[in-house]
């Protein structure tokens, strides 16, 4: 982390793409490595998340095609908390700080939603 930024700085600057930026993309493209990070740093906030308010560790796991096609899953225990079927990676970003913590919270609501539901399938 850089020295005088928060984590919720990076977290919210990075993955802002307005609809311009994003238009500007190609609709085919490799995602580059800095688009792989802010995927993967967005994804471990949900998991971390989902992990402090059940108390159950959660990991993410990726799958991507180097086009940016591909699967993330959560994993608490051996159950299966949040699954996304991603397309266009190297698009990925959000409008602004609210959306990017509204999509945020709802794969948080989802995985805990399903932790609750089957506790004994993520605590095998």
């Amino acid at each position: 982390m850089k020295p005088g930024k928060g984590r919720a700085t990076l977290i919210c600057s990075n993955p802002i793409l307005n609809r311009e930026r994003r238009r500007a993309l190609p609709i085919i493209g490799d995602p580059d490595p800095n688009t792989l990070w802010r995927l993967e740093l967005f994804f471990n906030a949900v998991g971390l998340s989902v992990e402090r308010e059940t108390g159950i560790m959660v990991q993410p796991i990726l799958k991507l095609h180097h086009e940016g096609f591909g699967r993330i899953v959560l994993i608490a225990g051996r159950l299966v908390a949040v699954n996304k079927q991603l397309r266009d990676v190297h698009r990925l970003g959000f409008d602004n700080c609210v959306k990017l913590a509204q999509e945020g919270d709802r794969y948080v609501s989802e995985g805990i939603g399903l932790i609750r539901k089957f506790p004994d399938v993520a605590n095998y």
